[in-house]
């Protein structure tokens, strides 16, 4: 089983900035990709950006490129969302997945952070 714990969430005026870690544990070896979706009240969760295993391939929704940088640490374990200029539309729960090969493709996913961006 594989674990995700999100942090860095919190309260920004917009044009703000704020970056998000999700640290990955358990059985990571046979990792696709982690990526990062977004859920406001109401609302359907929605893509926001992915990385690759390799590290070398990134994908971003369209509403945040150009603001937002998806990367990975060195011992692949650990993603992160660096978020700038900010805008009250970003405002949701941010939750990062882990999509795993082990036994067919898996997604595990965080608990989530908050993330609230004032006008």
């Amino acid at each position: 089983q594989v674990q995700l714990v999100e942090s860095g969430g919190g309260l920004v005026h917009t044009g703000g900035s704020l970056t998000l870690s999700c640290a990955a544990s358990g059985r990571t070896f046979n990792t696709y990709t982690m990526g990062w979706f977004r859920q406001a009240p109401g609302k359907e969760r929605e893509f926001v950006a992915v990385i690759s295993w390799s590290g070398y391939t990134t994908y971003y929704a369209d509403s945040v490129k150009g603001r937002f940088t998806i990367s990975r640490d060195n011992a692949k374990n650990t993603v992160y969302l660096q978020m700038n200029n900010l805008k009250p539309e970003d405002t949701a729960i941010y939750y990062c997945k882990l999509r795993s090969g082990s036994q067919g493709p898996t997604d595990y996913w965080g608990q989530g952070t908050q993330v609230t961006v004032s006008s």
